[in-house]
């Protein structure tokens, strides 16, 4: 037995709801163990974390269930995505391995040294991702058993100027975000997320972030394993880096409400 506690959270909704909401990168824990790895003092390493965290987004989840008609299931990440990123691939198909932040990120937003060059991310992985890997699969699996199908909304935040580190943030910067995969993101869904979202501002897609999650085990495989991903531009909800939330995080926790519920018939 361990007196640590889980890395993640999942948290129980209603059960016939479909869908979990998925928070992979609102937290700023980072354990002393693995602190020690980390080569930023102090002071730099929390810069680097009001620039990384995607923060209240936990906050956003939470008001949306407190909104919704049917409360969906949330996982959250309790450690922060300085430890691992769940959702990098751990192996070369992980193009922000590029820019040092693979599963176990090497690099900081702006490209300084995060961890030392040769650093053995190995035991990182094992601790920390497949745990939460296999945690996640077996909540997609539960909701699959539940209700005949699982739609997974990832909850992300993104800063209104553009990082050093982003691949391709030359594009668009709306709003809000939607992250889309050609085969787990159906038109419905796209669709009503845009209805959802249409009172926050311009809604756009795929840009200045792409894609979405699902479970390695269901990726390609299982239709009715759904996915989207919803960024947020920060300066809507937020003072930016790393600042307090505004009375923009409950307008955007209700828009996530009405996207739960539209999905969940």
């Amino acid at each position: 037995m361990t007196d640590v506690p889980p890395s993640f959270a999942f948290l129980a909704g209603a059960p016939d709801s479909p869908v979990i909401l998925h928070v992979p990168h609102s937290a700023r824990e980072i354990p002393g163990d693995v602190r020690s790895g980390i080569v930023l003092e102090d002071a730099a390493l929390e810069r680097e974390l009001d620039h990384i965290t995607d923060a209240h987004t936990a906050g956003i989840a939470e008001a949306a269930v407190r909104a919704a008609g049917v409360a969906p299931w949330r996982f959250v990440n309790r450690l922060s995505r300085l430890v691992v990123d769940p959702e990098r691939f751990p192996d070369e198909r992980e193009e922000m391995l590029a820019v040092g932040m693979g599963a176990v990120y090497t690099r900081t937003t702006h490209k300084d040294v995060l961890r030392s060059d040769g650093f053995d991310a190995g035991p990182l992985i094992e601790r920390y991702f497949r745990p939460y890997a296999r945690a996640m699969t077996e909540a997609v699996a539960d909701r699959l058993a539940a209700t005949g199908r699982a739609v997974i909304i990832d909850v992300h935040s993104y800063p209104s100027a553009p990082l050093p580190y982003e691949l391709h943030g030359e594009g668009p910067r709306p709003e809000v975000c939607l992250g889309t995969d050609s085969f787990h993101t159906p038109p419905g869904l796209l669709a009503a997320a845009r209805e959802a979202f249409a009172p926050c501002g311009e809604t756009g897609l795929d840009s200045p972030f792409a894609g979405t999650y699902a479970p390695l085990e269901f990726y390609g495989k299982r239709a009715e394993v759904t996915a989207l991903m919803v960024e947020i531009r920060r300066d809507t909800y937020m003072s930016e880096p790393g600042g307090p939330a505004g009375p923009g995080l409950h307008r955007l926790g209700s828009a996530l409400a009405a996207l739960v519920d539209a999905v969940s018939r």
